[in-house]
């Protein structure tokens, strides 16, 4: 195998993975200016709640959501593990607690050709039912 696409593949999934983790923080849920730079312009969410989601409608409700306030409740991510689907493309897939419900989660980042980087293409949030 090549060293240096192995490299690489695994650079990309670093990079989203690292993303992911920055776009459930506080600091950049509660900024809609911070946001904006990890949402891909064709991005969209089908929610825990069933709601589908597009790029503008998610930037304007996430600094309103649950983990967007430093001293308020976050999101606890475990189990986050990724893998590239072709050049560009990476698959996340992950789980995260947030006042005890606990939701499965599947992002999509794609890499940019321009400066911007890996940007969340797609979401999806699937409550876990409690046992």
């Amino acid at each position: 195998m090549n060293r240096e696409a192995d490299r690489q593949d695994e650079d990309g999934v670093a990079e989203a993975i690292e993303r992911e983790l920055q776009l459930l923080s506080p600091a950049v849920r509660s900024s809609r200016a911070l946001a904006d730079r990890f949402f891909d312009p064709e991005f969209t969410e089908v929610g825990a709640s069933g709601r589908r989601w597009d790029r503008e409608a998610m930037l304007a409700a996430l600094p309103a959501m649950q983990g967007a306030v430093e001293d308020g409740p976050q999101h606890v991510t475990t189990g986050m593990t990724g893998t590239l689907l072709a050049p560009g493309i990476v698959h996340l897939t992950f789980e995260t607690v947030l006042d005890d419900r606990r939701v499965r989660r599947s992002s999509i980042w794609r890499k940019s050709d321009d400066a911007s980087g890996w940007r969340i293409y797609y979401h999806h949030a699937t409550p876990v039912p409690e046992a």
